[in-house]
């Protein structure tokens, strides 16, 4: 890339050397050029035409009585003389680093428009090519890849050979290393970018020098954050010699070109081929915060937000706002996250409570006041100290509601949550649940976007696949029985269909008018959860729909007929089993309408 140039340098500080030393710069055949001058530092330049098939010869000087000039630099830097290399995108508190640098005896040695804000900040600058010999080239693609950089990043000092290396080329040693990387991520998240726009913002020079540093922890310090700045001068001030420290800072720095390289090869791969299943998947997670513990007190924990360009403005508790309340523990995020998603399903006013991930009330309504109480009273005891959700904004009416209202058990206890979530909140409605109580979680979250990609950790291994994303408006509700169902209870039976998704397998819910009557869940046969199901609708089961997610493997003296016989008025289930024709003739006999959705709902 630059072996069509010959580069050396001197300094004027240093003895001027004899005629015989400058004629040890040879070349077969062209002509010695002055290419520029910057203050003490000369550069020459050595062109021919033959220069691609008879590379010119540079020789150290051998005279003991005179001085290198490539070894110029190298003494300088022997006799003290701190460096520290800065080249910075997001030139954040970048005046408050140069200045303490600068006091602290570094010179400091920068690219184009970093070198500029220095200057601007009153900081003594180094530019890059005055080491280099050598100007920024296409259009800025190659600045620091050079020897005289990349060799001062790496060199060990406890390794003799390596600085008798930089000694005989005249190259000096950086001591900090400061970059940070071209704003890529933000550039193709903002939306309509080109592709060669694109691939632009990829910075080559950047990681280089990070990974270099990095490497090298032992010797350089690098950093990549500005909010290490003031960490880092510290470190410097008090001469320490913290190797953890050091380590510290080289596992930041190949953990943001990881994360770096992450968004690139995300974003080419969906340029390029665009399935949703690469054949190798990095997802870049950045901690949020350290939790008080996991599922269990005995359990450490902490959460992670995906940084994916496939997670940018795709909405999720993950990016919620709390606006109130204790700090989220892991059982929080879990049900928020359960309670979330099930009520961005619907599209008319609705409220949904859900307690250790499983819905137990569900409720659809105009008057949203009317939604939540029938959410509570679908289950009023697994509703106390669960987790409330809204799709549509919690204004003053609904907060007092929400604050005021009693359990339908006894009349007079108050309603507990440990949170409240919604897309928005009035200020009123907001300063009523604040007041509510001191520990009440108040989180404000972005509908989640449909088409996301969904993993789950099993020992050793990631399961990856489309999130279930399917509504009652994408699928026909097919009719197999003799009874065909008013519209009323076909509705009815949609709205189950809708709930039951969310509801761990087996599941099975019963529905009347936008509103759950009763669910059970997460038990090893279908039957039993149809039993808790009706239990909990009471005598509201009469004429209520049914909804199973998956198909019923019996239906004589099974689960089929007993939903017959409590009453139920439809049926909608997956359908599939080898004895679909005797669920059929079940609800053909008890005049029960039952409808196939040929979609299963299985959530383990």
């Amino acid at each position: 890339m630059l072996g069509l140039a010959t580069t050396a340098t001197a300094t004027t500080a240093t003895a001027a050397p004899t005629t015989a030393a400058k004629n040890r710069v040879l070349c077969s055949s062209g002509r010695l050029q002055r290419w520029f001058q910057r203050s003490s530092v000369a550069c020459y330049r050595i062109s021919s035409p033959s220069l691609r098939s008879n590379f010119c010869a540079v020789k150290a000087m051998a005279e003991a009585d005179t001085i290198s000039i490539l070894k110029a630099q190298s003494q300088s830097n022997a006799s003290g003389n701190k460096q520290a290399l800065i080249s910075l995108s997001d030139k954040k508190d970048l005046a408050f680093l140069g200045n303490g640098l600068q006091s602290l005896g570094y010179t400091i040695v920068s690219t184009g428009g970093t070198a500029s804000a220095l200057e601007n900040a009153g900081v003594s600058v180094t530019k890059v090519e005055q080491l280099t010999c050598f100007p920024e080239m296409l259009d800025g693609r190659v600045k620091t890849l050079h020897p005289n950089i990349h060799g001062g990043i790496l060199a060990r000092r406890d390794q003799k050979l390596h600085m008798e290396a930089l000694n005989e080329h005249g190259i000096g040693t950086f001591d900090v290393v400061v970059v940070n990387l071209y704003p890529f991520y933000d550039k193709v998240s903002s939306g309509g970018i080109e592709f060669e726009d694109g691939i632009e913002n990829i910075d080559i020079g950047g990681p280089a020098m990070i990974r270099a540093a990095a490497k090298n922890h032992k010797d350089v310090l690098v950093v990549v954050d500005s909010q290490d700045y003031s960490a880092l001068l510290e470190f410097l001030q008090g001469n320490q010699d913290d190797q953890l420290f050091r380590r510290k800072l080289a596992w930041k720095a190949f953990q943001h070109v990881a994360s770096y390289d992450s968004a690139v090869s995300e974003w080419l791969w969906k340029q390029t081929v665009g399935d949703k299943f690469p054949p190798s998947l990095t997802v870049p997670l950045s901690l949020k915060s350290s939790l008080r513990y996991g599922e269990n007190p005995h359990q450490k924990a902490a959460f992670y937000v995906d940084k994916s360009l496939s997670e940018v403005n795709a909405g999720g508790i993950a990016t919620a706002i709390q606006h109130h309340g204790k700090e989220m523990s892991y059982n929080n995020y879990l049900d928020a996250d359960a309670a979330w998603n099930c009520v961005s399903e619907f599209k008319n006013p609705t409220c949904v409570i859900v307690k250790h991930t499983n819905p137990c009330g569900v409720a659809s309504r105009d008057d949203i006041l009317e939604a939540y109480r029938l959410a509570v009273k679908a289950d009023p005891v697994s509703a106390f100290g669960g987790i409330v959700a809204f799709n549509i904004e919690v204004d003053e009416a609904l907060a007092k509601e929400i604050r005021e209202f009693r359990s339908p058990t006894d009349g007079e206890t108050r309603m507990f949550y440990e949170i409240v979530v919604a897309p928005k909140y009035s200020q009123k409605g907001l300063d009523i649940l604040r007041g509510k109580s001191k520990t009440l979680r108040i989180l404000e979250a972005g509908k989640n976007e449909k088409g996301k990609l969904s993993l789950r950790q099993v020992g050793g291994g990631w399961l990856a696949q489309d999130s279930d994303d399917l509504t009652p408006e994408d699928i026909p509700f097919k009719l197999v029985s003799e009874k065909a169902p008013p519209e009323s209870e076909l509705r009815d039976a949609e709205f189950a269909w809708l709930c039951v998704k969310h509801v761990k397998s087996n599941a099975i819910v019963i529905a009347k008018n936008n509103c759950m009557l009763g669910m059970g869940s997460g038990q090893p046969n279908r039957r039993e959860s149809l039993r808790i199901a009706v239990r909990k609708a009471g005598d509201e089961v009469k004429g209520a729909a049914l909804a199973s997610d998956a198909f019923f493997p019996f239906a004589w003296k099974d689960a089929v007929e007993e939903a017959c016989e409590s009453g139920i008025g439809i049926i909608a289930e997956p359908g599939g089993s080898i004895r679909d024709g005797d669920a059929i003739d079940c609800c053909n006999k008890y005049g029960v309408s039952l409808l196939f959705t040929n979609v299963r709902h299985f959530r383990h």
